[in-house]
């Protein structure tokens, strides 16, 4: 009878709460319901900081009217009686696409222009973009959503690098769309994902993205200033989103910070969704201040069963599995603000698993309530009506039988404005727990769980267990199990009543069918740790395993980051790349970072002693052409793309910064790939192996640009691209017409008059005025022509042409024009252009008095750079001294670096090797590499490690078998393959 009148109380409030007052009525009568609903001797949690025990919970019309232990009911209220039950604030889910339809993808071939009139010029900027205008309130995800929690959702569409607006929705299946919305115009969102209806081809990497997005913000304050006559409805929107919360889609911690280097140029703070490896990177991730929105998609453990398949797996994916858990708790101990989300979940029923084993790995309950409710409320600044239950929120609480993150908690129901969403029947009694009762002078344990759902049942004599079927409802059980005797198939079958939860009252029937009476006594629950700090405490004593985090959180990072050393290298063959040539039986002393001195006999009382005898000391390698630890290589969307830098996307956890290590390697220039003629700027950096990716960088480093000739730009080995240019003579085109509009915007730019910034004519400026530099990816000998003509007609120099493999038969003009050379040392014939490659052209180009270095463009040969350099020692009778310089000095001066690296001279930074042997050797090895004092590379500590590694793979292939014995769920091992890219790589094209 309880029950029909409860229901009856919700129907009539529906009319009042959502049937629009000003909308006619074509249904019935309509009925105003004025009672209060009063929720009675409830433990409350009004916040996650605030709980009463024995409370009262009021509603009204879809809102809390009062909460505390002693509240005056008015006398139209109907009481609900919730003894023994607790209530929480309903969950808020900041980032879902709840009522939308994934966006279709558009047609299929390239497209270089927008395809929409009167909104921004690329197509993937849509902040005009609605969610409302396709919203589609979803009653079965709904249901789902309520059966984890959740009472509210911000939506949006996930479509494109600027999203539109997100709508607060409130998950109430009795509702009309006008009662749902909270907010119709919540959140902007953003992302580095294109737009799939759209074939655009720009951007097409990463740092395109950011670069379209730094453009598209200096234009919308041109146009919010007045400068733009015609109409641009998206930068419109842009500007009148700008107050909205801005939710950005970064999805891994690499790009969390590349979303917050955006940000932070146009302050704009970004609340941003994680991709649950923030734990490797935590000091950086709390220097942005940005929120975050955290999936907790946590992996399941791989399937080591076969030991072939256990070896291949990398140490760095077995950790993930291990540490992501933790990630929660480690955000939480640093202070860094966090929401929880059900984003990237394949199914959402394992949000609460995840969130429980979160719980296990150290996270504070409490913090995990504040991430699912008053977090939430707080940045879409709607705490007065979401996130709590003080008077005046919204009446979106969950029922429960207890702590609302214990996993034998019972969610009853989840009521969101005021209406209830029945998850289970809160009137069955929880029955769970352990029993004991004696029949016909045997003793049994009876264990009991989920009675409240799908009732298990488990029976067992002296330590026997006994095959047992439960079924359970309406307060009474029916429990059969088989008895120990193996003659015959006898059973016992109890029937008892459950009203009190701590004794079962009711008769058994034996086997030979005589009835007994039946009393099964709970058997108490040892007592636990008094306040939830000191469960919170006890918890994260109990934490599981984690893994250590290195930096780089992956085989051969550093548990702690290196410090510089002074450091005394004694009786070494020193290679100094300068007039005093190579010095035999040499110290040298290193401190603070930098070469200290030079000569024999030196001493320093602090410094760490090295015994250099019979072992070689350089300056370390520079790699003047490289695409190594970069998340993308080329922006090839447009036949120019000097807006993108490379300096956006390095990959500070890139493997090959080690191995190159390994090999001598100090300095690389990272450069952009050769898909259009203009391509990106590029990044120069030191391998500072641990540092995170902006440390790598070198500071006030030279300005570079990489330009490209020949068949990749032009698209020779292409079938689909139509962009222009498609011959040599485009290319051509291409350059004077850039330089034609850089020169116009430079004389608008100096003349003091209001002009539009545009970062692509800044960087083509730049080069016209000197502050820039070009390394140009060239083959023949026609187009290196070209582009000298073209740099002198606009009276500029070219710094380095790449390749170069016909500079030996224009080095005279090289020289002329003071252009470098950096070159392979062997490689021709892998494709059309460079036929006519030969082995000597590096000696040629030096003999005619080109500056030549030897690169790699390979992330294998750059490991062994100095057997490259060794070549030029055979082919074109290269001193070893001259020969040494191409992969030392020589780059160094085509990189305008000199004055800093290259050699070893006092007052330089100390990037050294040590070598074991001959530095051109194919015998010798780098047995430390060292970078302004820092030990990166040591040849001893790489074979300890080797064997940490092998320790820790072991340990971890262990809790996965354990995981995989208890019965969980695991995923196969996939092998990644690595990719060895370099220009003429057509991965690297479109990466």
């Amino acid at each position: 009878m309880i029950k029909v009148h409860l229901r009856l109380l919700i129907f009539m409030c529906s009319f009042s709460l959502f049937a629009q007052d000003y909308f006619p009525s074509n249904t019935g009568v309509i009925a105003h319901n004025t009672n209060y609903t009063a929720f009675t001797n409830a433990t409350i949690h009004v916040s996650p900081t605030e709980v009463l025990d024995q409370a009262t919970l009021l509603i009204k019309d879809g809102k809390v009217v009062k909460v505390g232990t002693s509240v005056k009911l008015p006398n139209n209220t109907t009481k609900v009686d919730l003894s023994g039950k607790t209530i929480y604030p309903s969950f808020i889910d900041l980032y879902t696409t709840f009522g939308i339809e994934k966006p279709k993808r558009g047609g299929d071939g390239p497209q270089y222009g927008p395809s929409r009139s009167g909104f921004y010029w690329n197509d993937h900027i849509m902040p005009e973009q609605d969610v409302m205008s396709q919203f589609k309130y979803d009653e079965k995800s709904a249901s789902e959503l309520h059966q984890l929690g959740f009472g509210v959702v911000n939506t949006h569409i996930p479509d494109g690098v600027v999203r539109g607006t997100g709508a607060l929705i409130a998950l109430n299946n009795n509702a009309d769309n006008a009662m749902r919305i909270v907010d119709g115009k919540i959140s902007q969102h953003l992302s580095f994902s294109k737009s799939v209806k759209s074939r655009q081809r720009y951007p097409s990497s990463i740092m395109g993205s950011m670069a379209l997005l730094r453009q598209m913000y200096l234009d919308a304050k041109w146009y919010a200033d007045g400068h733009i006559e015609t109409k641009d409805l998206s930068l419109e929107a842009l500007n009148k989103n700008k107050n909205l919360l801005q939710i950005f889609d970064a999805g891994s911690r690499a790009n969390l910070m590349r979303a917050d280097k955006v940000g932070d140029a146009f302050n704009v703070q970004y609340t941003i969704l994680g991709g649950g490896d923030e734990y490797e990177r935590i000091n950086e991730v709390k220097q942005t201040n940005a929120t975050i929105i955290l999936p907790i998609d946590f992996q399941l453990a791989y399937d080591v069963e076969d030991p072939f398949y256990a070896n291949t797996l990398s140490l760095s994916a077995m950790r993930s599995w291990n540490q992501e858990p933790h990630n929660p708790r480690l955000l939480a101990e640093n202070g860094i603000n966090f929401a929880l989300t059900t984003h990237g979940l394949k199914s959402k029923k394992t949000f609460t698993s995840n969130l429980q084993k979160a719980i296990e790995n150290g996270l504070s309950k409490q913090k995990a309530l504040e991430a699912l409710t008053t977090i939430p409320a707080a940045l879409m600044g709607k705490s007065d009506v979401l996130g709590s239950l003080k008077t005046g929120s919204y009446a979106n609480f969950l029922i429960t039988n207890g702590d609302i993150f214990d996993k034998k908690t019972v969610l009853y129901e989840n009521w969101v404005q005021g209406t209830p969403h029945i998850i289970n029947n809160k009137h069955i009694t929880n029955i769970d727990g352990q029993y004991t009762f004696n029949l016909a002078g045997e003793t049994y344990q009876l264990t009991l769980s989920e009675s409240t759902k799908k009732p298990k049942a488990k029976v067992e004599l002296k330590d026997k267990s006994l095959g047992a079927k439960i079924s359970y409802k309406a307060d009474w059980i029916n429990l059969t199990f088989k008895t120990t005797d193996t003659t015959a198939n006898t059973f016992i079958r109890v029937v008892a009543n459950t009203a009190n939860s701590k004794t079962l009252n009711g008769k058994a029937i034996l086997a030979n069918g005589i009835a007994l009476p039946f009393v099964a006594e709970q058997t108490p629950k040892e007592e636990t740790a008094n306040t939830e700090a000191e469960k919170d405490e006890e918890r994260a004593a109990k934490a599981p395993f984690m893994s250590p985090i290195t930096y780089p959180n992956l085989a051969y990072g550093f548990t702690k980051k290196p410090k510089s050393e002074t450091l005394l290298f004694k009786n070494a063959t020193v290679w100094t790349n300068e007039k005093d040539g190579i010095l035999e039986h040499t110290d040298v002393l290193i401190k603070d970072g930098k070469i200290s001195k030079i000569g024999k006999n030196l001493s320093h009382n602090k410094a760490r002693v090295i015994d250099a005898t019979g072992k070689h000391l350089t300056a370390g390698i520079i790699d003047e052409h490289s695409h190594i630890a970069a998340a993308s290589i080329n922006e090839g969307g447009q036949n120019s793309s000097a807006e993108v830098t490379i300096e956006d996307v390095i990959d500070d956890e890139a493997i090959d910064i080690y191995r190159n290590l390994a090999g001598g390697v100090t300095s690389i220039q990272i450069l952009h790939g050769s898909a259009n003629p203009i391509g990106g700027r590029s990044a120069i950096i030191k391998l500072k192996w641990g540092e995170a990716a902006e440390d790598l960088i070198y500071d006030d480093a030279p300005k570079f640009i990489k330009f490209a000739l020949g068949e990749n730009v032009k698209q020779s080995r292409s079938r689909t691209n139509t962009r222009f240019p498609q011959s040599r003579m485009g290319v051509e085109q291409v350059f004077v017409d850039y330089f034609t509009r850089a020169k116009a915007y430079d004389a608008l730019k100096k003349s003091g008059q209001p002009y539009r910034k545009d970062i692509e004519m800044e960087t083509l400026a730049e080069i016209l005025n000197g502050e820039r530099f070009i390394s140009c990816h060239s083959y023949v000998q026609s187009e290196i022509n070209m582009l000298m003509k073209v740099a002198e007609q606009f009276d500029f120099t070219i710094n380095t042409f790449t390749h170069i493999l016909e500079g030996y038969k224009v080095a005279d003009k090289m020289k002329a024009h003071g252009v470098g050379g950096s070159t392979f040392s062997d490689w021709w014939a892998y494709k059309y252009e460079v036929n006519d490659a030969i082995p000597y052209n590096a000696a040629i180009m030096h003999n005619a008095g080109v500056t030549v270095a030897i690169n790699s463009d390979d992330a294998e040969m750059s490991r062994r750079l100095n057997q490259e350099a060794a070549k030029s020692v055979k082919y074109g009778g290269i001193s070893e001294e001259e020969a040494w310089k191409f992969v030392t000095s020589n780059p160094a001066k085509l990189l305008h670096l000199d004055d800093k690296v290259g050699s070893l001279k006092v007052g330089k930074d100390a990037d050294v090797v040590l070598w074991t042997d001959h530095p051109l050797s194919i015998y010798a090895k780098a047995e430390k590499t060292i970078i302004e004092g820092v030990t990166y590379f040591d040849l001893a500590r790489d074979k300890q490690l080797q064997e940490a590694i092998k320790t820790e793979k072991s340990e971890l292939i262990n809790l996965m078998l354990q995981d995989k014995n208890k019965g969980l769920k695991t995923q196969p091992v996939k092998r990644k393959e690595d990719k060895l890219m370099h220009c003429d790589t057509m991965d690297a094209h479109v990466h």
